[in-house]
């Protein structure tokens, strides 16, 4: 059964930093990508980054330099760390998998960057 679980999400002042982890089960990192999107109420969900497999990585623009994805297949866990935060990055951050035709999403992290 494939499951994404969340964590490391808080409250953290403009300028802050934070380590995302997305724990993966029911499937192993060396043979899928995982992607890290983010949802804000009422807007789209946006994608931030992707790490392949073979653990080639991908940045959106927005968060390109400041955010970074990262692996540890050994722990099936995905990271996102997040620097230079900003009010404008308070959202749900959520990872993904998609395999055989079929997305799959964690339940999300909660980040808020406000003083």
């Amino acid at each position: 059964q494939v499951q994404l679980v969340e964590s490391g999400g808080g409250l953290v002042q403009p300028g802050g930093s934070l380590r995302l982890s997305c724990a993966a089960s029911g499937f192993t990192l060396d043979y899928y990508d995982i992607g890290w999107f983010r949802q804000v109420p009422g807007k789209e969900r946006e994608w931030l980054a992707a790490i392949t497999s073979g653990g080639n990585t991908a940045h959106a623009e927005p968060v390109r330099g400041r955010f970074t994805i990262s692996a540890d297949n050994a722990k099936n866990t995905v990271y996102l760390q997040m620097n230079a935060l900003r009010p404008e990055d308070t959202a749900v951050y959520i990872c993904n998998l998609y395999m055989s035709g079929v997305d799959y999403y964690g339940q999300g992290t909660q980040v808020t960057v406000s003083s």
